[in-house]
């Protein structure tokens, strides 16, 4: 029988794909009703999945699956939606301000930011995730391009099993540059082990590095705020058993300090739907159990002893 603090890095996997398509029906509406433009994130997909895109050009059935994903997860329509667009936005802005050197995408997904923002087309990408999603996602680049891009690299690796430097290091990232780095929709699939271990690689970078991750709050992972979706926590902490973590918003800033990182933004979902959902007019729930966080590395990299105690203890359930 598998332990509460085991992670089921197969039932995770499947997670990559379910976002993007999301991003991809968006493309069918209207733009002035376009929550994020992605005119890649279609090409991304063939057979049964690009015929059910295509199909919601039809305004009757493109409703009918917004509210179908409304269902299962309110709010979840304009969550997968805002936080890619915040995302864009910071990392688009540090590109074009030549405040990095390399971009790193850990739990990329199906996600094309990489492949679409033209100010990254000459800086070192790397996207990784685990192997059958990288393989499904290098089939998808070839559809779409022919090859993947020069200036991507796709890095597959177990987050539980395998460490991010040393498997980044295989395939050419140098740790000692200036990188921005994604950790979208990921730590809550990870159990405490494995996060410290993502925090012993984020405290390496040097400064002048930029971060952007989303977490769940801690108090909906142990059970002791829901923010109204029972159903949400029923399915994937209780029945599924694929979210494990959280972080404490009010802790969370003392936390990352520890390492090196300022905290700069913490961003709950109804400030990103104000600034991103409200001006299209279109009446969307709110999700509140996942927040975006934005940060900025102010100290140089930190070395880890081996044997040493780990530089974080994060007091976090791991379910």
């Amino acid at each position: 029988m598998k332990s509460n603090t085991d992670v089921d890095t197969k039932s995770a996997a499947k997670t990559g794909k379910g976002p993007i398509l999301i991003v991809a029906v968006e493309q069918n509406f209207p733009q002035e009703e376009r929550i994020i433009n992605d005119t890649l994130a279609p090409k991304l997909f063939s057979g049964t999945d690009l015929f059910w895109i295509q199909l919601t050009k039809i305004s009757v059935f493109r409703n009918w699956i917004v509210g179908l994903t409304e269902k299962a997860l309110p709010g979840g329509w304009s969550c997968f939606l805002v936080r890619k667009r915040y995302i864009d936005e910071r990392l688009l802005e540090a590109a074009e301000n030549r405040e990095v050197e390399a971009v790193v995408d850990l739990g990329a997904g199906f996600d094309t930011r990489l492949y679409r923002l033209e100010a990254l087309s000459n800086i070192p990408c790397w996207e990784v995730d685990q192997p059958i999603n990288i393989a499904a996602k290098e089939r998808a680049l070839k559809r779409a391009f022919k090859t993947v891009p020069e200036n991507v690299t796709l890095t597959g690796m177990n987050f539980v099993e395998q460490e991010i430097g040393e498997s980044l290091k295989q395939s050419g990232y140098q740790a000692g540059v200036r990188t921005f780095f994604v950790w979208e929709a990921v730590s809550q699939y990870l159990n405490e082990a494995s996060v410290k271990k993502t925090f012993d690689f984020f405290a390496k970078a040097p400064a002048g590095s930029q971060l952007v991750f989303t977490y769940v709050p801690r108090d909906f992972i142990d059970g002791t705020n829901l923010y109204n979706q029972e159903k949400t926590y029923k399915r994937m902490v209780l029945k599924d058993k694929i979210w494990h973590f959280g972080f404490d918003p009010t802790t969370l800033g003392e936390l990352i300090g520890r390492i090196g990182w300022k905290l700069v933004k913490d961003l709950g979902y109804n400030e990103l739907y104000d600034r991103y959902v409200k001006p299209t007019g279109r009446n969307l729930d709110i999700l509140q159990i996942e927040r975006v966080v934005y940060a900025e590395k102010v100290d140089d990299a930190i070395t880890f002893s081996p044997g040493k105690a780990p530089l974080v203890k994060i007091t976090l359930l791991s379910l």
